[in-house]
């Protein structure tokens, strides 16, 4: 799986443009959570109910986002991104948009080939970071 908000890859050839792909979810805090976030809200700091529930929501839509590119034939989306927004007092929607790719990594062969390319290409799997 290749997201990137990027509209090119480094080391990548795009050789098809598949057309936007998105994932979207709504979502509202169970009531436990609403609770205890409205009392942490008064000693001030992180609210970890409503974080995880942000990480988990952004986790959602890319796999749906990533299951349209696949579905469409595509092995990479470019130009990924997040938009939010709030339905009433009590949902919050999570998007996520790009465009699904076709690419091809570039070998040592051709210029432009990256050390994480090159081994793709080669067959291998990409080096360590």
């Amino acid at each position: 799986m290749l997201i990137v908000t990027t509209f090119e890859i480094p080391g990548y050839k795009v050789d098809a443009v598949l057309g936007e792909v998105m994932g979207l979810t709504v979502r509202s805090a169970n009531i436990g959570a609403n609770l205890l976030a409205g009392f942490k809200a008064i000693g001030g700091g992180e609210i970890t109910e409503y974080t995880n529930l942000v990480y988990d929501s952004r986790n959602q839509v890319m796999q749906r986002m990533w299951e349209q590119c696949v579905q469409r034939g595509g092995n990479a989306v470019v130009g990924m991104r997040f938009d939010t927004g709030d339905i009433g007092q009590s949902f919050s929607e999570v998007c996520a948009y790009g465009t699904a790719v076709v690419i091809h990594p570039i070998g040592a062969e051709s210029e432009g080939g990256t050390p994480q390319s090159i081994a793709q290409a080669n067959g291998q799997s990409a080096p360590p970071q």
